[in-house]
């Protein structure tokens, strides 16, 4: 579960916990300058903090998606491989990879994607002297006489994502794997066999698994502290009170950001899943023009960084077209929304359409002799084979644009600010400890939300509640 704390802990909120963790005055610096005081207090920036950041604030993608491939496999297939005298390695590499090969190669595209977009971790851990290019796109951007430069470097992105998109695609083309059993059987813990390997598995994922909790735990216990223990990482306990929470949950200046958050967030997650699902059905089902370029025009936004296409939404809207009613959209509240829309459908779109090829055909071709309807197939059988998958995209969208911070600078209304520009300005380095403190008590609200919202969607806590009220009326 640890691994999954970027689902519920990432963007702007992961990068100001390390920050707050081990930033120039973060609490482990704090506690080894005691120790040393002459120790570097800079050492977590630059690329290696960039990097660290990166590499654990994207575990989630593996977890969900490449968890799900894994879990689809049949143990069949397996167990035929250990009958024949097959290693584990051999078993890996002819029966188990292949058939998890495009969900792999959707993770690599996306982290490729995320990697070369990152725009959060650059800008608060990268330090002065460390440059990537959506921060660079930013700063060009904002000066009219070097927006040709942001254009370049724009372009310059888009190539690379175009170029990897084009022999993803080409490598994939027939290799999709799925297997043909008449009963699948569930796949089985593993364990594995050299000691040595075995061991050094278990080791690094411990190790791994605590340095991505640390952030975590600092921003919660400290949120529950005051300014005092906020500025000087001393803890003791005296210094726990509740008082940042009572500012934040009863100034409607400090709520206010977390109910235009959510609405903007639940709404664009679920419009997304809903597009995704349709246009992934009718790839799977019609090979076509009008499928391949509805396909083009979903990934689009992988050429373009999200701040140039922010930036083209408002000279594009800040004019009446007919097909928005003549409406000037430039400043509104629906603006921001397309944004978020247009920009995360690429990867939930590859994602559900990788989930379509674990859909079992030969179900559906019997579905179909027995009289069942395309709707009726495809809500029964189709859907909730998917449906994994599309509730992880919802989870996903949803908890990244809660503190979306980089599309809201350019689209956010004035009088509704989101929480990623309260937060980005609460974490200036000039900001006072007041703002610190409010930030830790938004990013462990935001994490309580998320938490909630993978449970009730992720782990069927719906059908969990919907028990209970039951129980509850018969008891009655």
């Amino acid at each position: 579960m640890t691994y999954l704390t970027p689902l519920v802990f990432g963007g702007l909120l992961i990068n100001n916990g390390y920050v707050f963790a081990y930033g120039p005055n973060g609490i482990f610096t704090n506690l080894a300058s005691q120790v040393n005081p002459d120790i570097n207090r800079y050492w977590f920036l630059g690329y290696k903090a960039v990097i660290t950041a990166m590499t654990f604030g994207c575990t989630t993608n593996y977890m969900l998606f490449f968890r799900n491939a894994l879990s689809s496999i049949d143990y069949h297939t397996v167990e035929a491989g250990k009958n024949l005298g097959a290693s584990q390695w051999t078993i890996l590499k002819k029966i188990v990879f292949p058939q998890v090969m495009p969900m792999i190669i959707t993770c690599i595209i996306l982290l490729f994607q995320q990697g070369l977009t990152s725009f959060a971790a650059p800008l608060i851990l990268g330090g002065k002297d460390f440059q990537t290019i959506m921060p660079l796109v930013l700063t060009f951007s904002a000066r009219p006489n070097s927006r040709d430069i942001a254009a370049m470097l724009a372009l310059f992105q888009g190539v690379f994502q175009i170029g990897v998109l084009f022999v993803v695609q080409k490598l994939t083309m027939g290799k999709n794997y799925i297997s043909i059993s008449k009963t699948k059987a569930k796949l089985k813990k593993q364990k594995i066999k050299n000691p040595i390997v075995n061991v050094v598995s278990h080791i690094s994922a411990y190790l791994l698994a605590f340095l991505n909790l640390i952030p975590f735990l600092c921003v919660i216990v400290f949120s529950f502290t005051d300014y005092k223990t906020i500025g000087s990482g001393k803890i003791s306990l005296s210094s726990f009170t509740l008082e940042n929470y009572k500012r934040v949950l009863t100034d409607q200046s400090a709520y206010g950001p977390f109910l235009t958050s959510v609405a903007y967030a639940g709404v664009a997650a679920l419009i997304i899943s809903i597009i995704c699902i349709l246009v992934g059905r009718l790839s799977q089902k019609k090979n076509n023009i009008f499928t391949k370029a509805t396909e083009l025009l979903i990934y689009i936004p992988w050429v373009l960084p999200a701040i140039l296409f922010a930036i083209g939404l408002i000279n594009l809207y800040s004019v009446p077209h007919f097909w928005v009613g003549y409406k000037i959209l430039t400043g509104t509240l629906v603006i921001m929304l397309i944004a978020y829309i247009v920009v995360s459908l690429p990867n939930t779109y590859r994602f559900i359409r990788s989930a379509y090829f674990g859909v079992n055909q030969e179900l559906e071709d019997a579905a179909k002799n027995l009289g069942a309807s395309r709707f009726y197939t495809f809500f029964k059988i189709v859907l909730p084979v998917i449906m994994p998958t599309v509730l992880a995209m919802f989870v996903l969208n949803f908890n990244g644009k809660i503190s979306e911070y980089e599309i809201s600078a350019f689209l956010y209304h004035p009088l509704r600010p989101t929480l990623g520009i309260v937060i980005r300005s609460n974490a200036d380095p000039t900001a006072a400890i007041d703002a610190k403190a409010i930030n830790l008590v938004y990013s462990t609200i935001l994490i309580m939300i998320s938490i909630l919202v993978v449970w009730l969607v992720r782990y069927d806590g719906v059908k969990t509640i919907k028990n209970k009220i039951k129980k509850i009326r018969g008891g009655e």
